[in-house]
This record gives C-alpha cells, sequence and structure tokens, in this order.
C-alpha cells in the first residue's frame, strides 16, 4: 500500500454556491457598500470645495464679500471708519472716494 505525502497533495477547495437567500443577503452588502463608497467620495469633495473656497481673499471673491469679512472680523475697525464718515460729511466723502476708488480697482488687478 502506497502511503501519500500530505506535505505534497494539495488541499482541494470546496466552492460553495450560495442559496438564492443568501445571494439575497450578498447582494445587499455590495450595493450598501457601493452607496458607503459613493457618499464618501462626495463628502470629500465637498470638503475639498469648501476648504477652496475658504482661501483668504482669493481673486475669485467679491469687492463686497471681502468687505463683509473685514466687517465680521473687525467690528470697532467698521465703528471707527463708520464715525469718521460721520464727521467728515458727505462732500468729503464723494471727494476722497474719487481718490480711493481708483486705487483700489488697480489694486485688484
Amino acid at each position: 500500500m502506497a502511503a501519500t505525502n500530505p506535505s505534497t497533495t494539495a488541499p482541494q477547495a470546496v466552492v460553495l454556491e450560495p442559496t438564492m437567500a443568501q445571494q439575497r443577503v450578498l447582494d445587499r452588502i455590495a450595493m450598501q457598500r457601493e452607496r458607503l463608497r459613493a457618499r464618501r467620495a462626495a463628502r470629500a469633495q465637498s470638503l475639498a470645495l469648501a476648504q477652496r473656497e475658504q482661501g483668504d481673499g482669493g481673486l475669485d471673491e467679491s469687492l463686497v464679500l471681502r468687505a463683509a469679512g473685514f466687517a465680521r472680523e473687525h467690528p470697532l475697525a467698521v465703528a471707527a471708519m463708520a464715525g469718521v464718515a460721520v464727521v467728515a460729511g458727505p462732500r468729503r466723502l464723494i471727494r476722497w472716494a474719487g481718490v480711493l476708488l481708483p486705487m483700489l480697482m488697480r489694486l485688484r488687478r
């Protein structure tokens, strides 16, 4: 009788086919994994977009948005400027606006 060496023979892998109920569960798991992957990708994309939009005064931000951000960060400075504007009067404000606006437009470029 010839003895077979167990180390030389590879065990045969038994492949079992899932039943219909098991296959439905496996399909639901696969769909859930795909939904989770899509949700993670969408969240990562929205976070990246939000970080890009939070830039520190990028060129794509309008002057109004930057002014609103400055007002929110420095309320005392805005109050002081408003006080100076009230004291100066409308005629001086218009004259200074004629000087400052061209300077601001050049800086914006």
